[in-house]
């Protein structure tokens, strides 16, 4: 059954409000306007379906780890990552995303981090839009979207949710917390903690947890997040002409790496 529309919220949509720290040369709020308000029209939504290499990488990486999970044998034969390579179709990749991806695949089986764990939830990474989590908030309820690359259990029976990175991206501990957040309504009997490995350097991240009262302060930003988003649609729908007063642009360095670069009036 089709969960009913609600205004929604997600770390996505959190750090389109705020970008972590570090990324502050990087924001810019008519981004937001482009992915959420700008979506269906047919040259947004061209530059939006079209992955880069970042991106691919990403979504290759988790396929590749999800092979190995699924049987677990390829961990130990000799041409268990060529295997892998074949089933994720690495070949058909441009040369970049093949050298790191294979890179990656290598480091994965030699380090197999989730090999052994009790798996409750692997993504392979093109299952599309998850269901969403019902948040409710003083009565205001909102979807909140969350993905989770991996949930296993641990032996004393806590409930450990792994988020995968590659290349340079950051630990925002912000989607740690949103993790947790849905944890809370999906796992309410269990003790719950979230950790970041990337798979490409093999960082990794403490195991990070939250109080009753942090996963309520993250609780009431995702409400206000959902209400500002909902607002700003609805003030675009009845007034498209003032695109760049509701979705501020920031021209600057961020257009340098911004996919809307080719099609937004700011870019410099």
């Amino acid at each position: 059954m089709k969960a009913p529309w609600r205004p929604f919220a997600s770390h996505h949509l959190w750090s389109l409000f705020s970008p972590s720290v570090g990324q502050e040369h990087l924001h810019c709020s008519m981004k937001r306007g482009f992915l959420k308000a700008r979506k269906k029209e047919p040259e947004i939504a061209a530059l939006i379906g079209r992955n880069s290499v970042a991106q691919e990488i990403g979504l290759l990486a988790q396929y590749g780890v999800y092979e190995f999970q699924r049987d677990e044998q390829l961990l130990v034969l000799p041409d268990g990552v060529s295997q892998v390579a074949s089933l994720i179709y690495l070949n058909q990749q441009l040369p970049e995303v093949q050298s790191r991806v294979l890179q990656i695949l290598e480091n994965y089986c030699s380090a197999p981090v989730l090999k052994g764990k009790e798996i409750l939830h692997l993504l392979r990474g093109d299952e599309g839009v998850p269901t969403p989590v019902c948040i409710s908030q003083h009565g205001y309820k909102f979807n909140l979207f969350v993905a989770f690359d991996c949930v296993f259990r641990e032996p004393d029976g806590t409930i450990h949710i792994l988020d995968f990175k590659t290349g340079k991206s950051s630990f925002d501990k912000r989607q740690a917390y949103v993790y947790l957040l849905a944890a809370r309504y999906l796992y309410p009997s269990c003790k719950t903690v979230a950790s970041f490995y990337n798979l490409e350097s093999g960082a990794r991240s403490s195991r990070i947890t939250a109080t009753s009262s942090q996963l309520e302060a993250v609780q009431i930003e995702l409400t206000q997040i959902a209400q500002q988003h909902w607002q700003d649609l609805r003030r675009y729908r009845q007034h498209p002409q003032n695109f760049s007063t509701i979705f501020p642009p920031s021209s600057g360095y961020s257009c340098r790496l911004c996919m809307f670069n080719s099609v937004c009036n700011f870019s410099q």
